[in-house]
This record gives structure tokens, sequence and C-alpha cells, in this order.
């Protein structure tokens, strides 16, 4: 069964950093690509970032650029996203997912977590 756990979440002031974690576990994921996505209330569900597990190439939207980075442990079989100089607008919820394809549509990636929160006051 697969499954994706993210964790790391929280409440962090405007200007500072969180790292998120996803624990990506029930089959072989080298051929995939992982991605963040994030959800604000009464917004659509968006992406943030990805990465080829594979190569390591990264992708990121305009709004996180310079600020987030995306990265893999293979031998943990973990995602990370670092979040610095984080804003009140990054509030929402961070979901982590795997998709066959390079892609940055969410109706592209196969597997979801379940979400985990992130809070930034101004």
């Amino acid at each position: 069964q697969v499954q994706l756990v993210e964790s790391g979440g929280g409440l962090v002031q405007a200007g500072g950093s969180l790292r998120l974690s996803c624990a990506a576990s029930g089959r072989t994921f080298s051929s995939y690509v992982m991605g963040w996505f994030r959800q604000a209330p009464g917004k659509e569900r968006e992406f943030v970032a990805r990465i080829s597990w594979s190569s390591g190439r990264t992708y990121y939207a305009d709004s996180v650029k310079g600020r987030f980075t995306i990265s893999r442990d293979n031998a943990e079989n973990t995602v990370y996203l670092q979040m610095n100089s984080l804003k009140p607008e990054d509030t929402a919820v961070y979901y982590c997912a795997a998709s066959r394809v390079v892609s940055g549509r969410k109706s592209d990636y196969n597997y979801w977590g379940q979400g985990t929160q992130v809070t930034v006051s101004s």
C-alpha cells in the first residue's frame, strides 16, 4: 500500500523558516516525480515545487522561487521542502504527491499525502 506521510508543519512568524518532510513507502518511487502542492482556505490547490526522483531536477512556482527548496534523500525515501523567508500568504495545508510524469498539474499526480498545516503570522 502506497503511503505518503507529511510532517514538519506548524506556526511560524513572517520571515521565519520551516522544513517539511514527506516519507514515501509502499513502492519504488525511483521513476516518479515528487511534488509539493498547497491549498489555502477557499482557494484551489496549487503547485509549489517538484523534483524528479531519479535525476534530482527541480522546478518551482514563481511565487516560491528563491525562497523554497525541494530535495530528496534516496536512502531515506524522503522528500523535503525547505521554506525560508515565509510570508503570511504562504499559509496553507501543504501536500506531498507522486506522479509518473513531469507535471505541475494536480490531476497528473496519482498518490497524495494527508497534508500538513503551515501557518505564517504577520
